[in-house]
């Protein structure tokens, strides 16, 4: 099994509706700088299809996907019964507070 991925610390935005909408502003405006949005809309696309690549589970088919997610939901339904089995057991005394 491979080893989790580290969640990103921050939320990357992947809207690309502003970009286009400035490519948009430009050609109507027949600006000069419908050359730079474009290379902004192609640098956005190429990170995000980059961080698609590198999302753990993507090399696996959906069927596997699907297999795995079963697996790991009766892994938590069981543990979770277990946990509730071994809390109402009430092994310890747990003081209360005064």
């Amino acid at each position: 099994m491979a080893a989790a991925e580290p969640v990103l610390e921050e939320a990357e935005d992947y809207s690309f509706l502003p970009i286009i909408h400035d490519i948009i502003k430009c050609m109507d405006k027949d600006s000069p700088d419908v050359h730079q949005e474009l290379n902004k809309l192609k640098t956005k696309i190429q990170e995000a299809r980059e961080q698609i690549a590198a999302m753990p589970g993507i090399d696996m088919s959906p069927a596997l996907q699907e297999s795995r997610l079963r697996s790991l939901r009766e892994q938590v339904r069981t543990k979770n019964q277990l946990l509730q089995k071994y809390k109402s057991l009430c092994m310890f005394d747990i003081p209360k507070p005064s």
